[in-house]
């Protein structure tokens, strides 16, 4: 009897679960690592669910609970680094959080210590994000730019593999920065994560699997002929596979301290070096084709 009611309590708190990450999924973009945390308490939900359903479907005595609830408890140590990541008061003043910023905001912050972008594209009218749009494309510095307003031609992402002392990098072959040196990504396809094209791209790309995927920033381009983009940074500290060479990239590994930053894209000697210390990184940047025009960097 007991574990019956056990049982069907732990039923609805996992679907419950996962409609509250059904919804994260419309905040990915600051709200990732959140969206990965409700996905693993699903998961442990679902693991202790299949205990119960197990003892029950061999009459086992309901002592056998106990157990069941120490290996739950157990798996819930071991993942507490990936599911612990929810607070309840802002990280910077201490101020209670609305259950918005609970839920959706890996940051932890309010909203008056870090203001939310998606409040003025809610309340946008479509003849200011067209004349927004317009301005876009004439933009010289990132001053001139209401980077509320911004929405970029296309999403993509970067992974930067980083382990003992070395960080893998590309020569590329192909696409935007044909010829220059970078970090294994690209483009996200329709209906995909960002960690996810991290992964895909890597993989695709030099034959390695990263591993341990950590968001570490957002980068925002506007080229002055009209395209724009708009970047997730990832950094992987361990990798599996062969690194090989593909029709899109030739990867190497390369010291921590010798970059070759004057073959890479004048906007990383800003925020890779601060990237590869830990911090997280917001950069909006001003191109004409290869030449950066503005910068802005948090």
């Amino acid at each position: 009897m007991i574990g019956q009611k056990i049982s069907s309590f732990i039923y609805y708190l996992m679907m419950a679960v996962l409609i509250a990450n059904i919804t994260q999924r419309k905040h990915v973009k600051h709200g990732e690592k959140k969206r990965l945390a409700t996905l693993w308490i699903a998961g442990i939900l679902l693991f202790f669910q299949i205990e119960l359903v197990l003892i029950q479907h061999y009459k086992l005595s309901e002592t056998f609970i106990i157990p069941a609830v120490l290996l739950f408890l157990a798996l819930g140590y071991f993942l507490r680094f990936k599911i612990l990541v929810f607070k309840f008061k802002c990280v910077s003043c201490g101020a209670k959080l609305n259950y918005k910023r609970i839920l959706y905001w890996d940051n932890n912050k309010c909203e008056v210590c870090d203001p939310p972008e998606e409040s003025v594209e809610q309340t946008a009218s479509p003849e200011e994000t067209a004349l927004a749009a317009d301005n876009f494309k004439d933009a010289k510095s990132v001053d001139d730019v209401d980077w509320d307003l911004w929405e970029p031609t296309e999403t993509a992402v970067i992974c930067y593999i980083v382990k003992n002392g070395k960080v893998l990098l590309i020569h590329k072959k192909t696409g935007l920065g044909k010829g220059k040196i970078n970090a294994p990504g690209g483009r996200i396809e329709p209906g995909e994560m960002p960690e996810e094209a991290a992964v895909r791209e890597t993989q695709e790309e030099t034959g390695l699997t990263p591993l341990h995927l950590k968001h570490r920033g957002i980068l925002s381009f506007i080229f002055t002929n009209g395209y724009s983009l708009k970047g997730f940074v990832y950094f992987a500290d361990d990798f599996t596979g062969e690194m090989k060479e593909t029709d899109e990239a030739d990867p190497f590994w390369q010291d921590t301290e010798d970059i070759p930053y004057p073959e890479m894209w004048e906007d990383d000697i800003h925020w890779l070096p601060k990237a590869l210390k830990g911090q997280f990184i917001q950069g909006r940047f001003i191109f004409d084709d290869d030449t950066m025009l503005s910068k802005q960097i948090d």
